[in-house]
């Protein structure tokens, strides 16, 4: 063996087992999800003081597991397990192998005498099943899409597409959301419209990399999502020297984080950068666009303010400020975005702290243009 078969070997080895430790991940979330599901049914149908909590119960679920520092189980996902264990009743099987997962008794039982019972089969009227291995192949993503077809045969037709095109969570919501299965089911050419849709899909799915920044994949495992997941390689310069610039102008900044998640039913959208500044007592969030501005990114922040002043809003905080960047050299633009501000009583306070816009333009101008002079275009 010489010394790049010895590389190459080890490349292929280490890809080998990340691969399958990604994969186990993958098995052990689902399986997680789909047995918290047959906890809440058990509860729901037996649990002796079930009718003191009522309509309410997955609020209360989630408020108290969070309150003991269990992450990413709030009230939607909680139901979306609940469905999911409705929906997909042929995990029995793989839930009773991986038993350590199963912590009460009551549902150890009623899962093993249910699979003892009959196994899952066809019920008229319906499609055929798939497998346990089949739903366990897909990542809990490609599952939340799935979840939300009420239709069964609908989520079948998805199932199957996506499995036999290895589709992404990005290409499955696309096909999802130019209704593929509509328009196949109206029309008299069917396999021209599956193939045409087959044809769209040409992206190389690369289903790896898509499970190593999962964001619910992150969160199970307790590793952080880190910027270059989200970021290109200009935004990251941008983002690294604006983060550098208002730590050290020295007016109360205090930085929080990076790529701020915010999810919203079962979609993530990314904050760039929040601050807290400790004089106004307020957060500034953030968002870089590499481009010109854009009518919608308004819209965007006022939303990324809108869920600030909801979910995560502290008591003794004043309302958050947006920060729009864009980084186009000729037109760039910074917006302070103040919704649902008292402008008479908050702006100029702002303004008086933060950083005058001209100074941030110059800031992003000359900073793209350092970056685009050492990577000029390829010829």
């Amino acid at each position: 063996m010489n010394y790049e078969a010895l590389i190459a070997a080890l490349n292929e080895l280490h890809g080998t087992a990340l691969a399958g430790a990604i994969r186990a991940v993958n098995r052990q979330l689902i399986l997680r999800n789909w047995l918290i599901g047959a906890h809440i049914v058990e509860y729901e149908q037996h649990g002796e003081d079930r009718a003191a909590y009522g309509t309410g119960l997955l609020e209360r679920i989630a408020l108290d597991l969070h309150n003991q520092g269990v992450k990413g189980l709030g009230v939607s996902m909680l139901r979306l397990t609940r469905r999911f264990f409705e929906l997909y009743p042929q995990i029995r099987q793989p839930a009773i192998a991986e038993s350590a997962l199963i912590t009460l008794p009551e549902i150890r039982q009623s899962l093993i005498t249910e699979c003892d019972v009959a196994p899952v089969a066809t019920r008229p009227g319906l499609p055929t099943p798939l497998s346990a291995a089949r739903v366990i192949s897909f990542s809990w993503t490609h599952l939340i899409e799935l979840i939300r077809l009420d239709d069964p045969w609908k989520r079948a037709f998805y199932e199957n597409e996506c499995l036999k095109g290895g589709w992404s969570v990005r290409q499955l919501q696309r096909q999802i959301g130019s209704l593929l299965y509509d328009r196949t089911v109206l029309s008299a050419d069917k396999k021209t419209v599956i193939d045409d849709a087959r044809q769209q899909a040409q992206e190389a799915p690369n289903r790896m990399a898509d499970l190593i920044r999962d964001p619910y994949v992150l969160e199970f495992t307790g590793l952080a999502e880190r910027p270059h997941y989200f970021e290109s390689e200009l935004e990251m310069a941008l983002l690294d020297n604006l983060q550098s610039f208002l730590l050290e102008l020295g007016t109360g900044f205090c930085f929080e984080a990076r790529q701020r998640r915010v999810t919203v039913g079962e979609e993530h959208d990314y904050i760039d950068l929040v601050f807290y500044h400790r004089l106004l007592r307020c957060h500034l969030l953030i968002d870089l666009k590499a481009r010109a501005f854009q009518h919608g990114d308004a819209g965007q922040m006022n939303f990324y303010l809108n869920y600030w002043k909801a979910e995560v809003m502290a008591e003794g905080d004043q309302q958050p400020v947006g920060l729009i960047l864009c980084t186009d050299k000729k037109q760039t633009r910074v917006d302070y975005a103040t919704a649902g501000i008292d402008h008479q009583l908050f702006v100029s306070r702002y303004l008086n702290v933060l950083p005058a816009a001209e100074t941030l333009e110059r800031l992003i101008e000359q900073d793209t243009a350092a970056w685009q002079q050492k990577h000029p275009p390829q010829e």
